[in-house]
């Protein structure tokens, strides 16, 4: 965490601009594949039409060829927590939970979101987790505006951030510790790594300039994990199911943009969220 070993881009304002460009691909995206999820549908179908929404605005899919890996979005399904491949033999159905994952690349710089998404009829308490998780992460946005804008912010208050949120709402919920956020800009993964749990007060400053993708990912058991023989898919060891939500958002001298949300942000965190995203009437 010491900033002397970390390669931390910070961009202009004018660099975020063309970030929220991106981030808004991947949120139409996101939207239609949520809109799509439906019992009988394969994860291969909703890889298509994420492809089709960023092709079409312009972009390219972040994810496809990235290392190797062969789609456009990661489609997590139940106890898979995060990377599983789409495919046409993975049919939804009803009372799953699909952790959807997508990234695009416009003009050079990226966006990159996920959304959890309920099957048909879900049981309540996998979606209170997905609701736990989503609310975790935008505590973890609002640690950084906040300390970013007393001067005195540092990257794990949004390790605390999230890793409070989660515990707030009971010890049942496992915090997937070996992922979590990143910064990202010109490559979809940069400097530095956010933890989703840890000790405030350590880390890079928070400061304008500063672009990070904030990706809480949460179990209803353990939290350990094991990797397929796909070299992908990371899947819980206990065979829990897993929630997996993120936003990319930058920081700025007046305030946070959340990059990926329509609103920018605003109707989770009001006045934190800069000017350059207009107010809704």
């Amino acid at each position: 965490m010491r900033r002397h070993q970390l390669a931390i881009q910070l961009k202009t304002p004018a660099q975020i601009e063309k970030m929220r460009a991106a981030g808004l691909v991947v949120a139409s995206a996101l939207a239609k594949m949520g809109e799509a999820v439906a019992p009988g549908v394969s994860t291969a179908d909703l890889d298509a039409l994420a492809e089709s929404v960023i092709r079409g605005a312009g972009a390219v899919p972040s994810f496809k060829g990235y290392h190797g890996f062969p789609a456009s979005i990661c489609s997590s399904v139940n106890e898979q927590i995060v990377h599983a491949i789409p495919s046409p033999q993975q049919i939804l159905r009803d009372g799953d939970l699909i952790s959807i994952d997508c990234g695009a690349v416009l003009d050079g710089w990226h966006g990159d979101a996920a959304i959890t998404v309920p099957v048909g009829e879900v049981r309540p308490e996998l979606l209170h987790m997905a609701e736990v998780a989503e609310d975790a992460m935008w505590a973890g946005i609002a640690a950084a505006a906040r300390g970013a804008a007393s001067g005195r912010g540092r990257l794990t208050d949004i390790s605390y951030a999230v890793e409070s949120a989660v515990r707030r709402s009971g010890r049942r919920y496992g915090i997937v510790d070996g992922y979590g956020g990143h910064g990202i800009g010109t490559e979809m993964h940069q400097d530095p790594h956010v933890l989703n749990h840890g000790r405030p007060g350590r880390g890079p400053r928070l400061v304008p300039g500063l672009a990070l993708a904030i990706e809480p990912m949460i179990t209803i058991g353990s939290p350990k994990t094991e990797e397929l023989d796909d070299g992908w898919t990371v899947v819980t060891r206990d065979g829990s199911v897993a929630a997996h939500v993120e936003h990319s958002m930058a920081l700025l001298d007046d305030g946070v943009w959340v990059l990926t949300a329509p609103d920018g942000g605003r109707e989770r965190l009001g006045e934190l969220v800069t000017a350059r995203e207009p107010a809704r009437a």
